[in-house]
């Protein structure tokens, strides 16, 4: 059962889903909800250790163009002496760290969200459609459902916990927040505390990560948000609900065109108590 189904919703071309929910009145309104001003920075560093890695993915690596060493270089375009200038190149996967999935990025019965083929995605091309440049800029209400102050098990939800409906709605009714349309409801799990806990431990890795299951996106979906992050590997719970790899996901970005952040860093808002803004 996928549930919410939104393609065709803003025409058959259209590939930007959820995100066309937010009209100026929709961001206008998102903007009074500003209280304290503060800014978080949600992400972690792209980096070759020390933070959540894949193998299959491969170590982040920075390549040197230019630094000091080439002192002299650009004295032929007036460089005077004393000024100098560093560049870099990054190699790295496109899911590494924090990020957001494209709508490209997933797809269930050989379809991507508003039915856009399987092969939409081409080795040296690209993608041909819904890719991550459709996005542009936006700009919305963020919740933060914070499920570790929720279940109070700790400093973070007990690993594999698949979060429901229920949990949410729990939890945002605690901390005093609704859910609106148009909404970035971000989900607090602990799991980035736990992993650098473990790995100052020198601790082993673990397949269970707590997180959404099918239920949960379900509900989410119904709201009409426009994207849901999480500060896990993959937003949904692993295992994966019902056995069925990438459940939440399929729900998520392919059916209902919302998108997805991975690897937020949200334990600073969640200290503020910083539910909305």
């Amino acid at each position: 059962q996928m549930g919410t189904n939104n393609w065709g919703r803003w025409g058959d071309a259209d590939e930007r889903g959820a995100l066309n929910l937010l009209t100026p009145d929709v961001v206008k309104a998102a903007a009074a909800t500003v209280s304290t001003g503060r800014v978080y920075s949600l992400g972690i560093p792209i980096q070759g250790h020390g933070v959540p890695l894949l193998d299959y993915r491969g170590t982040p690596m920075r390549l040197t163009l230019q630094d000091a060493t080439d002192d002299g270089l650009f004295a032929m375009y007036g460089c005077q002496e004393g000024t100098g200038a560093h560049e870099d190149v990054l190699v790295m996967a496109s899911h590494t760290t924090s990020h957001m999935d494209a709508l490209v990025h997933v797809y269930g019965e050989y379809k991507h969200y508003n039915g856009v083929g399987h092969d939409a995605m081409h080795a040296l091309g690209g993608a041909q459609k819904l890719g991550i440049d459709k996005v542009g800029g936006f700009a919305a209400r963020a919740v933060l459902l914070d499920m570790v102050s929720y279940f109070d098990e700790g400093d973070w939800v007990t690993l594999g916990r698949n979060i429901t409906a229920n949990d949410l709605q729990s939890a945002a009714k605690k901390e005093g927040v609704e859910v609106r349309a148009g909404d970035v409801v971000l989900v607090r799990t602990g799991y980035l505390q736990w992993w650098w806990d473990n790995l100052a431990k020198g601790g082993g890795p673990k397949f269970e990560q707590a997180g959404i299951g099918a239920d949960a996106a379900h509900w989410l979906a119904e709201r009409d948000i426009v994207a849901v992050g999480c500060d896990n590997a993959a937003v949904e719970a692993i295992p994966f609900d019902d056995n069925d790899f990438l459940i939440v996901h399929k729900i998520l970005l392919v059916n209902a065109g919302i998108y997805m952040l991975e690897f937020l860093n949200l334990v600073e808002p969640a200290n503020d108590g910083a539910y909305e803004g």
